[in-house]
């Protein structure tokens, strides 16, 4: 029998609820958007790239949300001494990009244990708890950043790239919508 992304009781965002429910809420609607497109596709199909040139992939996307998730929650706001997930000093992308040997199972797992992690690890920390992070640019220069400024940044990139997942889906079988 072919191995098929398991389906997912997709949770729905609040209407209403005071700033830090509104915040999970949200970010949890978008990591379950994420696995929903995924729901049902093969291994191969998890593999299939968006349109040439691109190779961005569903696969693609659950192992870099699953980074991304490590990367803002434990290491930056929680400051636990961790290595990224797909770090790879011969592509920086690695996470995006070396999917050909990737068990796909293995990959939902690693994403789904990654968001738990991540959660429990800010668990106890308010909103307003910062962290000092030097600018990507490649100068010294340090910014402070919010745990609010990690939530609502994390919402807006996997609204991002669910817009790119529903466009890899529809390519793939034609399944559209939310």
């Amino acid at each position: 029998m072919t191995w098929r992304a398991p389906e997912i009781d997709r949770r729905h965002e609040p209407y209403v609820a005071d700033e830090r429910t509104m915040l999970e809420g949200w970010l949890d609607f978008h990591r379950d958007t994420l696995l929903h497109k995924c729901t049902g596709l093969t291994a191969e199909q998890l593999k299939t790239a968006s349109v040439d040139p691109s190779g961005l992939t569903l696969l693609g996307l659950v192992r870099h949300m699953a980074d991304v998730e490590r990367w803002w929650f434990r290491i930056r706001s929680a400051g636990e001494d961790l290595p990224g997930l797909y770090d790879a000093d011969e592509d920086p992308d690695a996470d995006l990009n070396a999917i050909a040997d990737t068990d796909p199972a293995e990959a939902l797992a690693t994403y789904r244990a990654e968001v738990e992690a991540a959660d429990r690890a800010v668990a106890g920390l308010p909103l307003d708890h910062t962290f000092r992070r030097r600018r990507r640019d490649g100068s010294t220069e340090t910014r402070t950043i919010s745990l609010r400024w990690v939530y609502v940044h994390m919402i807006e990139e996997y609204a991002r790239h669910n817009g790119h997942a529903d466009l890899i889906r529809e390519r793939i079988d034609g399944v559209t919508g939310a």
